[in-house]
């Protein structure tokens, strides 16, 4: 295999091209510059050694292979597990001079055989594949006949089965390596992974002394938030109100939460569509093409939707329903804001979510691939990671620094950038209610869950209540000043504490512990933290010319229609703002822009440089 570090010379459409590494970055994708741990992944693949980049979404993980890719004498291969990943990718590459193609099951055999011979003509420098693909008989044989310099595993996660997206079909990359003449560089990529799954990522993918990168998880453009509505649609409106033209993402736990949500927003007059396992394949892709068109503003969907859409315009990601995991949450909420603008990761948490995720833990199939112990020790696995959800959930500390800390990364101090953090806390003495909540619990036989329990408190003489009789006890009503919210908010600290522990048998029970007894004594105190005041969010609203960036995404619409792309892939919304700040007219300064290259400049040059020259001709006429 030849490797040329600093310089490539290859054909592609009949032009022999010699270029440097910055050069290409900057001719392909219109950056001057790599961002942090880019280079150092680059010139590891250059170099012939193998490489494993963990970095967040939105941090130009793709970068990392598509750049030595185009500098090696030979095709590379992309792993993907998601058809919307290669189709938006190879789009994105093509609207870019680069000769892509992708190689999945939404392919006619007419399609699929015209593609195979291609690649095997030498016509691809970069082709995508599922990983289904890697037993096909047919895809092995045109390998076999090409010179493939580097294989590239996106989403590497999926080869372990500790991680949250666990696909048996990764296993087979390693065997399929195996089976190549010649083993090519390997680079493995993901955007979450604790350090198990990475020491995974490296056995099973058998890769040889690879060089690791870790850029760190934080996406400090992204805005975390924890609400506790009492009426989640409620919640919703008011934030898809707040986000008013914008894109985004709603995720519910399940299929009927999909349909039910997607539903009503249609009815708020809010455009919204629906993704989930349970529609048809011809439904599904047209729901997801019309949201990433943007004929569609609001993507209501299971979490089957998402892992590699290359949506780079989402504004927001809503959570209806709180994920059962941290890695989940982080890479489903980190779909939103991937240009690099300010986005929000918003999450509507209820008690209601855990029994949701515990039912989904407790009722999911055994995994054929794995022993009955590994079965088991994933599950007791799935417990542990709910609890952190949960703690995420209902923490009064920095949800940003929570976050990081649980991915092994170094945050010292709050960011400034969260719900809690733009959260004024006072702590308060609860004793007293405390002891008037443990007392309840005990009186009522410690059978009832959080509901019943608050129900009984407040004095609600409802069927159940009376029908057992808890409306005769001393408890019934001794908080009836108090509304339900507090109530289960101080609940939920002391379970927190540790005073209270929730028992499913098979529904969510309350039972005290023996911390609870010295407060029912008297003997010692309970201090929580409440909110005091929160603080107003700083405007970070476009500061540009809203003329000139319509404009701009106008005719952006107009080649995108044209040429059958989004139109983040003829240029993204960062792009077009860096043009209203530049305001380029000649082709130097357009190249300055960010994300623009010499191809984009061929293709779209001119037109954008005209729409700004004639703004800035009115704008110099006016009085």
């Amino acid at each position: 295999m030849i490797l040329l570090t600093n310089k490539h010379s290859w054909h592609m459409g009949g032009d022999e091209m010699t270029e440097d590494k910055l050069t290409v970055l900057k001719r392909y994708f219109g950056y001057p510059s790599f961002r942090k741990g880019q280079e150092e992944l680059v010139d590891s693949l250059l170099s012939g050694r193998d490489a494993v980049g963990i970095m967040p979404t939105g941090a130009g993980k793709s970068l990392c292979y598509q750049v030595p890719a185009l500098m090696m004498d030979g095709v590379t291969l992309v792993i993907s597990p998601l058809i919307s990943l290669m189709k938006d990718q190879v789009n994105a590459l093509v609207q870019q001079g680069v000769s892509a193609a992708y190689l999945n099951r939404s392919l006619t055999e007419g399609q699929y055989n015209k593609a195979l011979r291609n690649a095997a003509n030498g016509q691809y420098k970069i082709i995508y594949v599922a990983p289904e693909r890697l037993e096909s008989r047919r895809f092995i044989s045109m390998c076999e006949n090409i010179r493939i310099s580097m294989i590239a595993v996106d989403e590497a996660h999926c080869v372990s089965q500790w991680g949250q997206d666990f696909r048996p079909s990764y296993l087979n990359i390693s065997r399929f390596i195996a089976l190549l003449a010649r083993r090519p560089v390997i680079g493995a990529f993901t955007a979450t992974a604790t350090e198990a799954v990475r020491q995974d990522i490296i056995h099973l993918l058998q890769l040889r002394q690879p060089t690791v990168v870790t850029t760190g998880f934080d996406r400090p453009n992204l805005f975390f938030s924890v609400l506790r509505p009492e009426r989640k649609l409620d919640a919703l409106l008011s934030q898809l109100n707040r986000h008013r033209d914008r894109s985004g993402i709603v995720y519910c736990a399940t299929r009927k939460k999909v349909e039910e949500v997607c539903d009503k927003l249609n009815e708020h007059g809010i455009a919204a569509t629906r993704y989930h396992a349970g529609l048809e394949d011809g439904e599904r892709i047209r729901n997801q093409d019309d949201f990433v068109y943007d004929r569609k503003r609001v993507m209501v969907a299971t979490n089957a939707f998402g892992m590699g859409i290359d949506k780079f315009d989402v504004r927001f990601v809503i959570h209806y329903n709180m994920p059962k995991n941290l890695e989940s949450y982080y890479q489903e909420a980190g779909r939103a804001g991937r240009d690099g603008e300010n986005a929000d990761c918003i999450l509507l948490y209820s008690k209601g979510d855990v029994q949701t995720c515990r039912y989904f833990i407790e009722n999911s199939e055994p995994n054929p691939d794995l022993t009955a112990e590994q079965n088991r020790l994933f599950r007791k696995r799935e417990e542990e990671r709910l609890k952190y959800m949960i703690f995420y959930c209902t923490t009064s500390d920095c949800l940003r620094n929570f976050m990081l800390r649980y991915f092994g990364d170094e945050f010292h101090t709050s960011c400034g950038k969260c719900s809690n953090c733009l959260t004024q806390f006072e702590t308060v003495d609860v004793t007293i209610e405390a002891q008037k909540i443990l007392s309840c619990i005990l009186r009522t036989g410690q059978r009832y869950g959080v509901k019943m329990i608050v129900d009984v408190l407040r004095g609600m003489p409802t069927e159940r209540i009376i029908a057992n009789r808890l409306n005769e006890l001393s408890t019934f009503g001794i908080m009836k000043e108090s509304r339900s919210a507090e109530i289960r908010y101080i609940i939920d600290r002391l379970e927190e504490q540790g005073y209270l522990i929730a028992v499913d048998l098979p529904y969510s029970i309350l039972r005290v512990t023996e911390m609870s007894y010295p407060i029912l004594r008297g003997s010692a105190k309970v201090y929580i933290k409440k909110t005091k005041q929160i603080k107003a969010r700083e405007d970070t609203a476009f500061s540009g010319d809203p003329v000139l960036m319509k404009k701009l995404k106008e005719l952006r619409t107009y080649f995108a229609m044209r040429r059958g792309v989004p139109g983040f892939v003829i240029f993204s919304d960062a792009t077009l703002r860096d043009m209203c700040r530049v305001m380029p007219t000649d082709d130097v300064q357009f190249l300055s822009v960010s994300g623009v290259g010499t191809t984009k400049l061929e293709k779209y040059g001119e037109a954008f440089m005209g729409v700004i020259r004639d703004y800035l001709a009115e704008q110099k006429n006016m009085p």
